[in-house]
C-alpha cells in the first residue's frame, strides 16, 4: 500500500506541475502575442496620426509646401483613405515604414522583370533592387489592387487611386533600374489620365514623365512633356510638335509653380547639354539664369521664415545647377576658359550657401588661409520638426552638397589645364570637393571615403583627380629643393 500511495501522490505531482507548466506557457504566449500586437497596431497608429498627418501651419500653406508634400491616399486630411479598408490601410503604412524606417535586411531583394514587357531576350527577368523600396513597392502594389476593387463601391475618395499611384512611381522611379523606369512611366501616364491635366499634380506629373523619358532614350516624347509643363505653369500655348519648348520671362505667382518651373528648366538644361545642341543651350540657360535670379528671394537667413528660406534655397540650387551647365557648355564651344570658371565659382558659392543655410553653420578658416566646408551636415530643427518640409529640405541638402562637389570639382580640371594651368589652385579645389563630398579634412588616405549621399563613382572619380595632383605638386616641391 505503501508504495501504491507513493506512485499515486508522485502521478498527482507531476499532473499538477504540467497543468501549470501549460497554464503558464499559455499565458506567456497570449502576453508576447499581446504585446506584439499592441506594438504593431501602435506603429501603424503613429503612422497614421504623425508621420502622415498634414501640415497645419499657415507658412506651409503660404509658401504651398504642403501642395508638394507626399500624400498617401488620405489626401489634405492627411494620414490614410478609411474607405479603403483594413488591409488596403496597413499595407499603405506599411510602405511608407519599409521606405522611410527600412525592411531590416541590409540586403538588396530580387524583383520581377517579366511582368513589364520591356525584357529583352536573353537579358535575364530579374533585378536587384533596394529592400526597402522592393518591400515598399510590394505593399503599394498590393494597395492599389484592393484600391481598384473597392472603387466601384463609390466610397473610395476619387483622388486615392491616383496618390497611390503616384506613391508608387515614386518608389519605382527610386529604385533606379531601367524596367523600374518603364513602369513608373505607366504609373504617371495613368496618373496624368487620372487628374485630366488640371489641378497643381498635373504640371509636376508632366515633368516627372518629361524626366522619365528623357532617361529612357524617347527625347521627343521627353521634350513634348517638359513642352506641357511650362506651357501649364507660364499659361502660355505649348509647342507644336516636337518643337524647342517656348520660355517666357513671365514667374507664376505660386511658390509650387515656380518650383516645378526651376526644376523643368534643369531638365532642359541638362537635355540640350547633353544633346550636343550647344547652341539651344546657351540660350536657354542664360533665359532661365535671368528668370530664376527675378524671383525674390529671402531677405535673410535669420529673419526669413523657414518656409520662405527653403523656397529661396530650393530655387538658388537649380540657378547652381544651370550655372554649371553653362560652364560646361562654354567651355565646350571653346569659350575663354575664365568664363567657365567664373560660373563655376558662383555655381560652387551657391551651393555651399544652400547647405550652411540648411544646417545654420558657416565655413572655418584653418591655419594657412583655407577654408573648409563642416565636419557635420545636418538639418537645424525648425526643418526636421516640420511635416511638410522634412523631406525636401533633406533632399536639398544632398543635392546641393554634390552640387558643391561637381562644382570644385570641375574647377580643379579647368584649372590643370593642358600647358598653363596652376595645379596648386586645382589641388585647393580639390581639396575643397573633397571636404564637400564628407572626407575628414586631415584624415588619412585609408580612413577618406564618400560620405551620405555621395555615389560612389562620382568619389572615385575625385579622388583620383586628387591624387594626382597631389603628385604633381609634391614631385614639383621634390625637384625644387634638388
Amino acid at each position: 500500500m505503501f508504495v501504491q500511495d507513493q506512485l499515486s501522490r508522485s502521478a498527482v505531482f507531476a499532473f499538477h506541475f504540467f497543468k501549470r507548466f501549460a497554464k503558464v506557457s499559455l499565458l506567456g504566449i497570449f502576453a508576447l502575442g499581446a504585446t506584439g500586437l499592441t506594438a504593431f497596431e501602435g506603429a501603424h497608429m503613429w503612422v497614421e496620426n504623425v508621420e502622415l498627418a498634414a501640415d497645419t501651419d499657415p507658412e506651409a500653406k503660404r509658401w504651398e509646401w504642403d501642395c508638394d508634400a507626399e500624400k498617401w491616399s488620405g489626401g489634405d486630411q492627411g494620414g490614410t483613405d478609411p474607405a479603403l479598408g483594413f488591409k488596403a490601410r496597413h499595407a499603405v503604412r506599411a510602405a511608407w515604414m519599409a521606405e522611410n524606417w527600412g525592411s531590416g535586411s541590409q540586403t538588396g531583394v530580387v524583383r520581377s522583370t517579366s511582368h513589364t514587357g520591356h525584357v529583352r531576350q536573353g537579358s535575364g527577368t530579374f533585378d536587384i533592387v533596394d529592400a526597402r523600396l522592393g518591400f515598399a513597392e510590394e505593399f503599394l502594389s498590393l494597395a492599389l489592387e484592393i484600391a481598384e476593387d473597392v472603387t466601384s463601391s463609390g466610397k473610395l475618395r476619387a483622388r486615392t487611386p491616383v496618390e497611390l499611384a503616384m506613391r508608387h512611381a515614386a518608389v519605382l522611379e527610386r529604385m533606379g533600374t531601367k524596367d523600374a523606369f518603364f513602369d513608373a512611366r505607366s504609373d504617371y501616364e495613368r496618373v496624368w489620365f487620372g487628374l485630366a491635366g488640371q489641378g497643381p499634380d498635373a504640371p509636376r506629373t508632366a515633368l516627372k514623365l518629361g524626366d522619365l523619358n528623357f532617361r529612357l532614350g524617347d527625347h521627343k516624347d521627353a521634350l513634348e512633356w517638359w513642352a506641357r509643363t511650362i506651357g501649364m505653369i507660364q499659361e502660355s500655348r505649348p509647342s507644336e510638335g516636337h518643337a524647342a519648348p517656348t520660355i517666357s520671362q513671365k514667374l507664376p505667382s505660386s511658390p509650387s509653380a515656380q518650383r516645378t518651373l526651376a526644376a523643368t528648366l534643369v531638365s532642359l538644361s541638362a537635355y540640350y547639354s547633353t544633346t550636343r545642341q550647344f547652341e539651344r543651350a546657351q540660350t536657354l540657360q542664360q533665359t532661365a539664369l535671368s528668370l530664376l535670379r527675378s524671383i525674390p528671394a529671402a531677405s535673410s537667413v535669420m529673419t526669413a521664415s523657414p518656409h520662405h528660406l527653403l523656397h529661396s534655397l530650393f530655387l538658388l540650387h537649380r540657378s547652381s545647377l544651370i550655372s554649371i551647365h553653362h560652364a560646361e557648355v562654354l567651355y565646350a564651344v571653346r569659350s575663354p576658359r575664365e568664363s567657365s570658371l567664373n560660373h563655376l565659382a558662383h555655381a560652387a558659392e551657391s551651393a555651399e550657401r544652400v547647405v550652411l543655410a540648411l544646417c545654420g553653420k558657416t565655413i572655418q578658416s584653418p591655419k594657412q588661409g583655407k577654408l573648409i566646408p563642416p565636419v557635420e551636415t545636418s538639418l537645424i530643427e525648425s526643418f526636421t520638426k516640420s511635416i511638410a518640409m522634412r523631406k525636401p529640405a533633406k533632399a536639398l541638402l544632398r543635392d546641393a552638397r554634390r552640387t558643391a562637389v561637381e562644382a570644385w570639382n570641375l574647377m580643379g580640371i579647368l584649372s590643370e589645364g593642358e600647358k598653363d594651368g596652376d595645379v596648386h589652385k586645382a589641388l585647393d579645389c580639390y581639396e575643397r570637393a573633397l571636404a564637400w563630398a564628407g572626407a575628414p579634412a586631415d584624415g588619412t588616405d585609408g580612413s577618406r571615403g564618400p560620405g551620405e549621399g555621395i555615389p560612389e563613382a562620382e568619389w572615385d572619380a575625385l579622388w583620383n583627380n586628387y591624387v594626382r595632383a597631389r603628385e604633381v605638386v609634391r614631385g614639383q616641391g621634390r625637384r625644387r629643393s634638388d
